[in-house]
């Protein structure tokens, strides 16, 4: 795919997709895998195959950055546990798993290329799990383990896939050397993600200028990852702790660059996404075509390769995870388990390195069974996103698991309100002890943090069937008329040529960003 006009034909489609998908209460990464791959059947549609250099260092850090600055470092830390046995022991569990069955069932597969394929299918992509989990309201500490497993699996599966590479092609890693080539990756990528956020976090501050911290955000990390992997690290696990990073310090920066970052990675990540799931579909006619040995025995090995990844996540949350909690007595919730067991749907990552497998060895052979892997990667990942991605939803139905954090979130943060209007209050007491400002300044400011402490604790237990519009739902939905009831004035004036554009748009500004806040849940 090099064409501009396929480019655009991509980009054009996916987010056509992406929208009825959203508009229709769909899913839209199911969507636009079904999209594709009947696109793809279509004759003379444009061969999309997936470019690995394209994937690995211009789709997947952004991805992989823009969903750690919305993650929770804290929540990470307290879920440190579950995400490591999934991140890197499951990932190593299932490699050797897939291994085993391919290299029993595909005619002539040797081991060692046996284990790159079961390295390139290993780590699921929890994109669509965490879509279908936001959308379906799962507990946060569901949704925790499943983006911090996202976050750092792919790390772990590229590493194991690179030992394993090389020993087919002839470099001749040992496992000690692979177990060190490990290590390296995995401390090399933290260190370097840790200093990049520590020094881009300080080198914003200074700059002062919302725009140019919001260019210096989108430069990150790609940045990250490039010096991670020139430096034979992890440059995934270096995006990942450099968004970690700037995530969490970025209250202390300003609200316009908070504003401005919420947005354009909003709009990077429904474009990213789209794209990736439509080129997963898009894959069929490609993949189908570069097959030239019997579809048979390689059917029967995907179903196998499905099925035995499907049991192997959920013996490893079960045994691994789920049995030493309950030995301790500790009661864990076993409807959770099963949640997290079926939500191993693969994506992009897995296509990406299975086209990345080298063509030929050392010697200049041409690498074994390069076709066979690549066909059954293509197989295993759209089978994972068609199982899980229709029968998630059923199942969280099924075993009523709902998110409870509402109520506690509420009073937290009403709570929270409350010591933050006291401390406004007290501040403005310092601040006008000497000398009063003119006029109705101070009450109007007094008023306007009350209205902040009401309105957290008008959340609290209030059915508005039962008790009607809240002032606050009342203040909103006036205050909303009124805006744009503004609006149009500005708009008129502008037409009217009594104001110049660069008015009209520093005045809308002001009031978008008001609306904003009113649209606040």
């Amino acid at each position: 795919m090099h064409e501009l006009p396929e480019l655009m034909a991509l980009l054009v489609g996916a987010l056509a997709v992406t929208a009825v998908a959203r508009r229709a209460g769909l899913s839209e990464p199911l969507a636009l895998v079904v999209v594709g791959l009947a696109v793809s059947a279509i004759p003379g549609v444009p061969d999309y195959a997936i470019d690995p250099n394209v994937v690995l260092l211009l789709i997947l850090p952004p991805l992989l950055y823009s969903a750690a600055l919305n993650s929770s470092t804290i929540g990470i830390r307290a879920n440190l546990r579950p995400i490591g046995l999934l991140a890197f022991g499951l990932v190593l569990f299932s490699t050797v798993v897939a291994g085993v069955i391919a290299w029993w069932l595909v005619p002539g597969m040797p081991l060692s290329v046996a284990l790159v394929l079961g390295a390139v299918i290993a780590p699921p992509d929890a994109v669509a799990a965490t879509s279908i989990g936001r959308r379906l309201g799962l507990p946060r500490k569901i949704m925790t383990v499943l983006s911090g497993e996202s976050l750092v699996n792919d790390a772990a599966a590229l590493t194991a896939f690179r030992v394993a590479v090389a020993a087919v092609i002839g470099t001749g890693y040992s496992l000690l050397a692979g177990v060190g080539m490990f290590l390296l990756a995995t401390v090399g990528g933290v260190a370097i993600g840790y200093a990049f956020g520590w020094i881009v976090h300080r080198f914003r501050r200074l700059l002062r200028d919302d725009m140019l911290e919001s260019a210096v955000g989108l430069v990150v990390p790609f940045l990250a990852y490039l010096v991670a992997e020139e430096a034979h690290t992890s440059g995934v696990l270096a995006v990942v702790v450099a968004g970690l990073y700037l995530g969490h310090h970025a209250p202390s920066g300003s609200a316009a660059t908070r504003l401005q970052d919420r947005a354009v990675w909003s709009a990077a990540d429904t474009l990213l996404e789209a794209v990736v799931f439509a080129l997963i579909g898009l894959q069929l006619s490609s993949v189908a075509a570069s097959v030239s040995t019997d579809f048979g025995p390689l059917l029967i090995a995907g179903a196998a390769l499905t099925a035995g990844l499907v049991l192997a996540r959920g013996a490893w949350v079960f045994l691994v995870m789920y049995l030493p909690e309950l030995l301790r007595r500790r009661s864990p919730n076993w409807q959770h388990k099963v949640i997290v067991s079926w939500a191993g749907m693969r994506g992009v990552v897995s296509l990406a390195a299975a086209s990345a497998i080298p063509t030929a060895t050392l010697a200049g052979a041409p690498f074994p069974h390069r076709d066979e892997v690549l066909f059954l990667t293509f197989f295993v990942t759209l089978a994972t996103l068609l199982l899980h991605g229709t029968t998630l939803p059923w199942l969280i139905g099924a075993l009523g698991v709902r998110g409870s954090e509402d109520y506690t979130d509420a009073l937290a943060e009403a709570e929270a309100q409350h010591n933050a209007a006291r401390a406004a209050r007290e501040r403005l007491d310092e601040l006008t002890s000497e000398s009063e400002p003119p006029g109705d300044i101070v009450q109007r400011l007094r008023r306007s943090a009350e209205q902040r402490s009401n309105r957290a604790w008008e959340r609290l237990g209030r059915s508005a069937d039962e008790l009607g519009e809240s002032p606050t739902e009342a203040y909103r939905r006036l205050r909303g008329e009124m805006l744009a009831a503004e609006r149009a004035v500005f708009i008129q004036f502008r037409d009217n040529r009594r104001i110049d554009d660069e008015v009209l748009r520093r005045v809308m500004h002001q009031l978008d960003l008001e609306e904003l806040w009113l649209s606040r849940d």
